[in-house]
């Protein structure tokens, strides 16, 4: 026993190691925050556009309705048209006002779509790391026990892409 010397690269392999596993920890904590945006993201634009909906409803009842008065104001007698006139006039305002509300509510909606759009990519870009940086400790481990250098050297290249695509879940600086 007192014949197993530790070979100094094996320090390495193990600091580089507990590396890998913090980085692979923090990449799956950010990619699960950003599934979580996503899916809130996408719900929220749900919501959105399901208003948008509603008030798309209620503007064409009284498109409808401006359509109705149009054609009353044709066949009515002279006595009528200036009530008739009136009444299309405050029909026509409130289109307008569904129109305006609706063009409102669907920049708000697209930006739920983009927000949504941003954190699966942030996702899957931590995702993608957090399988590099893996495959990597599973390399170091298996260098570690066959105690196989070359084995230990590709783990680390490995490694090293989980940790550069790790960063790229913060900043993607790699398109997708």
């Amino acid at each position: 026993m007192a014949d197993d010397k530790k070979e100094p690269w094996l320090n390495l392999l193990a600091l580089t190691t507990v590396i890998l596993a913090v980085c692979a920890t923090l990449a799956t904590f950010k990619g699960g925050g950003h599934s979580t945006r996503a899916v809130l993201s996408q719900s929220q634009a749900s919501d959105e556009w399901a208003h948008y909906q509603a008030k798309g409803i209620k503007g064409n009842l009284y498109e409808v309705e401006t359509m109705r008065l149009k054609r009353e104001l044709k066949l009515a007698p002279k006595a009528a048209v200036p009530l008739l006139e009136q009444s299309l006039a405050e029909v026509e305002k409130k289109v307008a006002k569904y129109d305006g509300e609706k063009a409102d509510i669907q920049k708000v909606a697209r930006g739920f779509e983009d927000a949504k759009a941003d954190a699966q990519k942030h996702g899957a870009a931590f995702g993608l790391a957090v399988i590099f940086l893996q495959i990597g400790i599973l390399l170091s481990s298996i260098a570690a026990l066959l105690k196989q250098k070359p084995v230990y050297y590709v783990g680390l290249a490995i490694g090293v892409v989980g940790i550069i695509t790790f960063i790229n879940g913060f900043y993607l600086f790699i398109p997708a």
